[in-house]
């Protein structure tokens, strides 16, 4: 059933900028759902046909199989913080494509007194689907990476604080 607003929302052109929101929105939610280790987040993100390529890591078919991946790929890290930007959406009716720019700070288990940088590129195809737009298509595109390890600069600020999003 089609409402006012829907007309309304339609007939002036304010549709793509809906759009550009609620995939921006997809993104982000998908990259604070991993820092979180809400796999049930990151499932809600992704197509149930997902094709996923992350750097050189096998490729992953399938919306459980991705979520399922990334839960084990996460399992030792302690923290992690994806900074993303997206940068271009274009939209084509019930598709779109998007360009998003990616900082990513992990620290592990193994290793709490270092944190690994990684900078890359997510190349993403979105669909539209009843319950919103899902990422259909991802390729991970990693340029950097190095592992920074801390020189004392963490203690003398009292350590790392609440762990909110932190696994003990």
């Amino acid at each position: 059933m089609s409402t006012a607003n829907d007309t309304l929302v339609k007939d002036t052109g304010l549709q793509a900028l809906v759009d550009r929101n609620d995939i921006t929105e997809v993104l982000n939610r998908y990259s604070s759902s991993v820092d979180s280790f809400d796999y049930a987040g990151v499932r809600s993100a992704l197509a149930d046909d997902i094709q996923a390529q992350y750097a050189n890591a096998p490729a992953v078919s399938g919306g459980d199989a991705l979520a399922k991946w990334i839960e084990e790929a996460t399992a030792t890290i302690v923290w992690q913080h994806h900074l993303l930007s997206v940068y271009h959406v274009d939209i084509d009716g019930d598709d779109a494509t998007a360009l998003s720019y990616l900082t990513s700070y992990q620290v592990f288990k193994e290793a709490p007194d270092a944190a690994t940088v990684l900078v890359a590129r997510y190349h993403d195809e979105l669909r539209r689907t009843a319950s919103g737009w899902k990422i259909s298509k991802r390729v991970f595109e990693l340029l950097w990476a190095e592992t920074r390890t801390d020189d004392g600069t963490l203690a003398g600020l009292g350590g790392r604080g609440p762990g909110v999003w932190q696994r003990d």
